[in-house]
């Protein structure tokens, strides 16, 4: 993915919350009851001290009220755009007790953050001794960068590793453009470097892990999931993520950071994306942006089950997306240069067992299709780290420290949770950056392999 300035991709995908300015940002802070123990703090994976940095900008301290969200959480402006704060800290506000609008946390996050950066704050280390210990963190996402962050912010020497050549994980590649842009993405991803995190780009395979077990004194896990799971019906091995007029198929994932790297797309008049999750409503909302006349969810159960927020619901609903119900697709065939989705109405039994019903059979012509049904995990990379213990598909930790069966690997972000919030990712990285701290002070000193140049 390379990032190119495209105005038309600008157009379409503006903020969806635009950005306070200063002076309602001050009024929205004394709103705020500065409650002593506030439930908004407790809400937070990475327990930011909510009142004290509203406070901090109803003083017009906004350097520092920055200050407060960032040493708790290192990717604070990303989450202010991300995070499903609906039923995270604003939805613990008192406020709601007294019939009264929550206090809008992310926005005054995302003013104080942003307004840090702008005005070219950056991290600070704090004052500690430098540790000759070294870390590996695999992959860039927001686990990896919490990770990172704090184990530099304690001394430890670290280098953040992944495949792609830009770092960011899914904050860069697969969060819809209008709630957070790649640039963000990229700009957080340049203050951690800022700290000494060095970043590499490197496909890891079993010979690189018994390098890096060789090199590094400690490896950090925050790898996410793998691909998405692939359409499994007639017709659907016609997949491929090219830029083309044709007709075609093209998981949620790619779609998403294909659009976000700014190059054209054209999704043609009518998309059907299957699936009804947070990606599939991101995915179904930018295909109507992008110029298609009808997109439509179509999800094998009912309204009630769908694993999106209901206020991603609502947006989808909003921006004209449609949704069609207890339907399961079953094939899938190219005509005359376009896609014909046979489906078949489905009932649910009392065990929640799905059966079609008889005689329900329909089509969909449509000109793209995008599957948004999950991502599978890296078992091919995670089964080759000696000693982790697997369950379902994830690592298993100990959830204090995120240290895994192998004491010499700790995990965290996706690959633990099976795909969870950015906020949690950051939670997991910092909580393991200090088991990795806790357990390289009671090791007894080691010198890794530094290679020579």
């Amino acid at each position: 993915m390379e990032l190119v300035k495209n105005p038309e991709i600008a157009h379409r995908f503006p903020d969806l919350h635009p950005a306070m300015d200063a002076r309602a940002a001050v009024v929205e802070a004394n709103r705020c009851l500065n409650c002593f123990d506030a439930p908004c703090m407790g809400a937070c994976p990475t327990h930011i001290d909510v009142p004290g940095f509203i406070r901090k900008i109803a003083t017009g301290n906004v350097a520092g009220s920055a200050t407060t969200i960032l040493d708790a959480n290192v990717l604070g402006a990303s989450c202010a755009r991300v995070c499903p704060v609906q039923v995270l800290c604003e939805g613990a506000c008192v406020l709601h007790g007294k019939h009264q609008k929550p206090i809008e946390i992310g926005r005054l996050q995302r003013f104080a953050t942003e307004s840090f950066y702008d005005a070219g704050g950056r991290l600070t280390l704090r004052q500690r001794p430098e540790r000759p210990e070294r870390i590996a963190c695999i992959g860039a996402g927001p686990a990896s960068l919490s990770c990172a962050a704090e184990l530099r912010q304690q001394g430890f020497q670290v280098r953040v590793i992944d495949r792609r050549t830009l770092p960011g994980g899914l904050n860069t590649y697969g969060v819809a453009e209008y709630k957070l842009r790649a640039a963000d993405s990229l700009r957080e991803v340049e203050m951690v470097r800022g700290l000494g995190v060095e970043f590499e780009t490197r496909d890891i395979d079993a010979i690189s892990l018994a390098s890096l077990e060789r090199e590094f004194n400690a490896i950090f896990l925050g790898v996410g999931l793998g691909a998405m799971h692939r359409l499994d019906i007639a017709g659907a091995d016609t997949e491929g993520a090219g830029l083309i007029a044709e007709a075609r198929i093209i998981d949620a994932l790619k779609f998403i950071a294909a659009y976000k790297s700014g190059a054209p797309l054209s999704v043609g008049r009518r998309v059907v994306v299957v699936g009804a999750g947070n990606t599939a409503i991101d995915a179904a909302c930018a295909a109507k942006r992008l110029g298609a006349d009808t997109v439509t969810i179509v999800y094998r159960r009912q309204r009630e089950n769908i694993s999106a927020f209901d206020f991603e619901y609502d947006h989808a609903l909003r921006e004209g997306v449609e949704f069609v119900w207890s339907t399961l697709p079953t094939a899938i065939a190219a005509t005359n240069n376009a896609l014909t989705l046979t489906c078949v109405t489905v009932s649910q039994d009392a065990n929640g067992q799905l059966a079609p019903q008889s005689g329900s059979e329909f089509t969909l012509d449509c000109d793209t299709v995008i599957p948004a049904i999950g991502q599978s995990p890296l078992l091919d990379l995670l089964s080759q780290v000696r000693g982790i213990t697997m369950e379902r598909g994830r690592v298993v930790i100990n959830r204090a420290t995120g240290q895994t069966a192998n004491p010499k690997y700790f995990a965290g972000g996706d690959c633990v949770n099976g795909g969870r919030e950015v906020v949690d990712a950051v939670a997991d990285g910092k909580r393991a950056a200090h088991g990795i701290a806790a357990w390289l002070t009671a090791q007894p000193p080691t010198h890794p392999e530094v290679p020579l140049g």
